[in-house]
């Protein structure tokens, strides 16, 4: 009898969970950064609340404020000039003040005879409606980024209600983020040492892949601004912004945008500003993927490269912008319980 009312409150709790989540998820960008930001700012807010029992609140309120002047006030500034930006080249781009085609035109030309014959057995001899797909999909490109960035820094409902709810949030996971945690471990029905590993690679895999990332990308965008800014590209911001948002992905990331931007500097006869390009996105751009990144994410997190970039993308796929974090801590979830079922087995 106490087994199947054991099974039915059981059930009972995953029913609850299952609806409580239910509701939360049109929150759930919100509730899901609250949490990802107390966890990589806890070790500020303990500094400031110190020893003192009186303290968190006020360390919670000076934390939030802090967040607000070095993360969200910047975020926000930056989207408003992407918009802006983005919306300026595609109403280019419609109006015909920016000729797509025309500016591919060269680098067709410019193709050596054996990747024409190449193009030739592919059927890809129309060179003129290839130069149309591939502005189309300029053009199209260019329209989603300024229409997300509209929606970004405009201060709609949906939005305002967001970011008033995670900061809400943020600030009690600061004051009571201990108190929530040690609740949590509690009802785990797991070994404290198994309890200790879990929480412990989680808090390592959030704080790793945010600071990692985040430092890296806002490095990359950087360096590519100011590279894409000397050579005289325009829309430099977007192209920045752009090549940040790449530098998510492992092994890839920004050299997607400056690579292609080289070749066609190299096939419309810029050979210095192709060749200077190419030895800056490789020298200076990639040397920061290179060395930050598995020194910041991937000794942390334990994980193999390959999984890092697979759960990556997987988890952008899955869960949109989130998923750059979402991704790589499923990962490493799923690493960590394995290891654990492996280690009480050889017991």
């Amino acid at each position: 009898m106490r087994t199947l009312e054991h099974k039915a409150f059981l059930t009972l709790i995953a029913l609850v969970s299952v609806a409580f989540a239910w509701i939360l998820w049109p929150f759930f960008g919100a509730v899901f950064w609250a949490a990802v930001i107390a966890i990589v700012f806890h070790p500020l807010n303990a500094r400031l609340a110190g020893p003192s029992p009186r303290r968190p609140t006020f360390a919670a309120l000076a934390t939030v404020a802090i967040i607000m002047l070095i993360v969200v006030l910047p975020v926000l500034l930056v989207a408003a000039a992407l918009a802006m930006e983005a919306s300026d080249l595609y109403g280019r781009l419609q109006s015909g003040e920016i000729d797509a085609v025309r500016i591919f035109q060269p680098v067709f030309d410019a193709l050596p005879s054996w990747l024409t014959s190449i193009l030739d057995r592919f059927g890809l001899t129309d060179l003129g409606a290839v130069r149309t797909r591939i502005a189309a999909a300029l053009t199209s490109g260019v329209q989603a980024i300024a229409t997300g960035a509209f929606a970004v820094s405009q201060s709609t409902f949906g939005f305002v209600v967001g970011l008033g709810v995670m900061l809400y949030l943020l600030f009690f996971l600061l004051r009571d983020g201990e108190a929530l945690a040690g609740r949590l471990r509690a009802a785990l029905p797991l070994r404290a040492e198994q309890r200790d590993a879990l929480f412990g690679q989680f808090t390592v895999v959030i704080r790793a892949t945010v600071k990692g990332d985040i430092l890296v990308a806002i490095l990359q965008g950087v360096l590519g601004g100011l590279v894409f800014w000397f050579l005289g590209v325009h829309a430099v911001l977007l192209w920045a912004v752009l090549m940040a948002f790449l530098s998510l992905l492992p092994a890839i990331g920004a050299a997607l945008v400056w690579l292609p931007v080289a070749v066609y500097f190299l096939a419309t006869g810029s050979i210095w500003q192709g060749i200077f390009l190419l030895l800056y996105g490789m020298l200076v751009i990639g040397l920061v993927d290179n060395l930050l990144r598995p020194f910041l994410v991937g000794q942390a997190t334990k994980m193999p490269d390959y999984v890092v970039l697979i759960s990556t993308l997987g988890g952008i796929e899955t869960f949109g912008l989130h998923g750059f974090i979402v991704g790589p801590v499923i990962a490493a979830m799923f690493l960590a319980v394995w290891d654990i079922y492996s280690a009480s087995q050889d017991r």
